[in-house]
């Protein structure tokens, strides 16, 4: 019997900022994959989520008692432009539980049916998109990037027509929240003042709760937003991610990655690289995603205006542009933390960056592959370079490089022995490498999901090398070809 105790904050607080809403029926649910761990986090039974009323809440199609499920409203800028109303067309917040460590979690749905918010669509989900979801959550999460996560999805049973007909699925996934920077927009759009302080009371009470009653806890809240922000777009550009589609509806407060439609892994090195079909100015490009996410804290901060000085948002004006202004340095400092542990350097300093700079450099030079290239510094840092310079091209500036490099790793506490200690932790073997997610999505089309389930065991131990997952670590073949993905809608 599928028994769950929900605790539904977000219904039970903000009565007028969703639809409550059913999800549609699925004809013949069939469970894919279920994250047994995960569930067991969450205090849920694995063995109940598979039962016939386990998956009718997996599919959207019938819903436990407790559960609360609804359509939040939000809105949005989408490559710049303003949408007023956008909301979860094809989504529903099922309810919020308490995990085994005390945090609140969301139970979520992608692809349950159209709602309200749909704009025409028909709120369904391919089996594709699905799965690339689930795998990619996934293997962030292993990566130590905070991200929505997977806990199941589910076949439908049903035809969803694209360019062509597709098995349809649902994916089940696992947020801290699902509040966004467009959630915020969407009340301030509408003047409706007094919703969005109780939106922003709310999100402080869930995400910072010992911000709750103090006089500046708005522009509190900002900074914090912005730091977790910052951060996480950080984390990104050291695994060589990009997210794709950074517009404001997913961009969400709690710092998670939400929303892996048109994402990609960079194989060689390539700032420019964008890999969404939509893109075509390099908006969202890997190396435009920090100043992107400034762009949306820039609209968080108009959202917050109107609370941190509510009897004159003129006056607030100073306060936030003065925290505007420290986001690049603020972004600088994250991206020196951790690309700097990508070098085996345990506290680098603004001097650093030139030395990371440089490797990036030699890269992109070498045309050579981003995940690799970092993977050899381990052997380097004890003593073996021979494969990082071939990887390099063996130019004078590589050589030169790993000597400069050498002699900094010699003033870091516990010498070359602990910097590659470091960097096994930080430079994973096994990425979600583009040509393998496709590989596995078109092996489960036709029915197998072998592929998919051996590619989910190597990413979720990405920085053990293991024989069972020989030619996982490797970059695209040559015949590959340029790479470009969708929206998955």
């Amino acid at each position: 019997m599928l028994n769950i105790r929900f605790d539904n904050s977000y219904a039970r607080d903000l009565e007028g900022f969703y639809v409550p809403w059913q999800g549609s029926t699925a004809p013949e649910p069939r469970l894919l994959l279920l994250n047994a761990p995960l569930a067991e986090e969450l205090g849920l039974d694995p063995q109940a989520l598979q039962s016939p009323e386990g998956l009718a809440m997996l599919s959207g199609s019938a819903m436990p008692e407790g559960a609360a499920p609804l359509a939040m409203a939000y809105a949005g800028h989408q490559f710049g432009g303003f949408v007023p109303q956008l909301g979860d067309g094809r989504a529903l917040l099922v309810g919020e539980v308490i995990d085994r460590q005390g945090r609140r979690r969301d139970i979520h749905l992608k692809g349950s049916g159209r709602t309200p918010f749909a704009r025409g669509g028909d709120g369904k989900a391919a089996l594709g998109p699905v799965l690339r979801e689930y795998i990619l959550g996934e293997a962030m999460h292993a990566l130590g990037i905070p991200t929505t996560r997977a806990l199941a999805a589910v076949a439908t049973g049903e035809t969803v027509w694209r360019e062509k007909p597709l098995p349809g699925a649902v994916l089940a996934r696992v947020a801290a929240s699902h509040l966004r920077v467009g959630t915020f927009q969407f009340f301030l759009a509408r003047g409706e003042g007094e919703r969005l302080r109780r939106l922003a009371d709310y999100a402080i009470r869930r995400h910072d709760p010992d911000l709750e009653g103090q006089p500046d806890r708005y522009l509190s809240f900002l900074r914090r937003c912005a730091e977790r922000q910052l951060d996480l777009v950080a984390r990104w550009l050291s695994v060589g991610f990009v997210h794709g589609v950074m517009n404001t509806d997913n961009c969400a407060i709690s710092g998670e990655t939400i929303d892996y439609g048109p994402c990609a892994f960079i194989d060689a090195y390539e700032p420019n690289a964008v890999f969404s079909s939509i893109d075509q100015f390099g908006r969202y490009a890997y190396d435009r995603q920090p100043v992107l996410a400034q762009w949306n804290l820039a609209r968080l901060a108009e959202a917050m205006l109107p609370l941190i000085a509510p009897e004159n948002p003129e006056a607030a004006l100073p306060q936030a542009q003065a925290l505007i202004e420290e986001l690049p340095a603020m972004h600088r400092g994250y991206w020196l933390r951790h690309m700097g542990a990508k070098l085996g350097l345990a506290q680098p300093g603004e001097a650093d960056g030139t030395l990371i700079e440089d490797f990036l450099a030699l890269l992109q030079a070498a045309g050579a592959d981003f995940t690799q290239g970092f993977r050899y510094l381990i052997e380097a840092a004890s003593g073996d370079g021979e494969p990082l310079l071939a990887h390099l091209g063996r130019g004078e500036g590589a050589t030169a490089w790993l000597a400069r490099w050498q002699a900094r790793l010699n003033t870091e506490p516990g010498g070359p022995a602990a910097a590659a200690a470091l960097m096994a932790g930080r430079n994973p073997v096994y990425i979600a490498r583009n040509h393998q997610v496709e590989a596995a999505l078109a092996a489960a089309e036709a029915g197998d999901l072998a592929p998919a389930e051996r590619l989910l065991a190597a990413l979720a131990q990405p920085f053990n090398s293991d024989r069972a997952f020989a030619g996982l670590e490797a970059p695209a073949p040559g015949d590959f070809g340029p790479y470009t993905t969708y929206c998955g809608t």
